[in-house]
């Protein structure tokens, strides 16, 4: 695929390698690829490496920073530039808009083939007028542009005045996860959770564009009429003491669990009957991949790319985004109908291996890399 004398080299830029779905999906990718013929780099320009980055460092990844300055940077387009010339990068991949932008800017006249990858969207969504003057000429420029969804990618036209043909969709892929139901087991008794009780969760950031509030408010609704119920709220965020306060006042407290923050939460996903998602807008959720990794069916909203996941009444049940009355009502099918369950978690395995893995997301964008790939 490569000369082996000179192999690809990729620097990725982003604004950070803290903890984020971007973070993992770029962890993903990187951790992959480290078995091809590819070298990668990543480059946050936001000054801080963050802890994944610290854990790629350990693994062999360089990741370096650079502290991005208020306005716009030329201090940093300099910067970019001189890692993209020194390293003798083949691909500069840009994730999420404004590394696209400083990137673009920095290899002009290097030679650098530049890709940018969009991993979602803001809600709500707005237009940018400024962005008709300069995005389509970044557009004809840049070599491929990337949406993890077709969502994104609709988006990206109409709200960015990109062209739709010069978008190609890859989903995000993750490593499958690996079940070990003893230590999911002894994580519900050291909750106090009966092996008869049904346990349904989520696993994310608890922001308001998760709105988690909604979900407890159709967990409310749930636990009226079945009392053997627990929601296991797996992140932390600026809403978690809201989040808790609301839990207190729905008197449901009792039976809501806050973890905090978890790095590895393959034990708590494991330790579900049921997988939460109640976004207001959604990318493609990586938490989301790994509970169907586990064999997990889901209930989630309808936002952004998660309908292109979840296929309704064969991997999980849709629900219109904001409305906890529909969300609770699924969660009521879910818990009534276990042979529904069991149906909608052995086909989200089957999804997951075929479409989400890492290793297919790693091998379209190896044929991108290489220009092997029709856009």
């Amino acid at each position: 695929m490569t000369d082996k004398l000179r192999p690809t080299r990729i620097l990725h830029i982003t604004f950070n390698m803290g903890i984020g779905g971007t973070e993992q999906v770029i962890r993903q990718l990187v951790s992959t690829l480290a078995a091809t013929d590819y070298e990668n780099r990543i480059l946050c320009i936001d000054g801080r490496v963050g802890e994944i980055g610290q854990q790629l460092r350990l693994d062999g990844i360089k990741v370096t920073s650079l502290q991005r300055k208020s306005g716009f940077d030329w201090d940093l387009v300099r910067g970019i530039r001189e890692q993209i010339r020194s390293y003798g990068a083949t691909v500069v991949h840009c994730h999420q808009y404004t590394p696209w932008v400083y990137g673009w800017l920095a290899s002009l006249g290097t030679g650098a083939k530049i890709v940018f990858t969009e991993h979602g969207r803001f809600y709500p969504d707005r237009y940018r007028y400024k962005a008709i003057l300069i995005n389509p000429l970044m557009a004809l420029l840049t070599s491929k542009i990337i949406a993890i969804s077709s969502a994104t990618k609709q988006a990206l036209s109409r709200y960015e005045f990109i062209p739709g043909p010069k978008i190609r969709v890859i989903y995000n892929g993750i490593k499958s996860l690996s079940r070990d139901q003893n230590a999911a087991d002894e994580l519900r008794h050291s909750l106090a959770i009966a092996d008869s009780d049904f346990v349904m969760g989520t696993v994310a950031r608890l922001d308001p564009v998760k709105n988690q509030a909604m979900m407890l408010e159709a967990f409310a609704m749930v636990l009226a009429n079945n009392p053997g119920c627990w929601l296991l709220m797996v992140g932390d965020g600026p809403e978690r003491k809201a989040l808790e306060q609301q839990a207190y006042d729905l008197n449901i407290a009792h039976r809501v669990v806050f973890t905090g923050f978890i790095e590895a939460p393959v034990n708590h996903l494991a330790a579900m009957d049921l997988f939460l998602l109640s976004s207001n807008t959604e990318g493609t959720s990586m938490t989301l991949l790994e509970g169907m990794s586990l064999g997990l069916p889901t209930v989630a909203t309808r936002a952004g790319g998660t309908p292109e996941i979840v296929v309704q009444n064969e991997t999980g049940l849709l629900t219109p985004v904001g409305d906890a009355n529909e969300f609770a009502n699924a969660i009521k099918s879910m818990i009534a109908d276990e042979a529904l369950r069991t149906r909608l978690g052995v086909e989200s395995r089957q999804v997951f291996e075929r479409r989400f893995s890492a290793v297919s997301m790693a091998t379209a964008y190896c044929q991108l890399y290489a220009g092997k790939s029709n856009v």
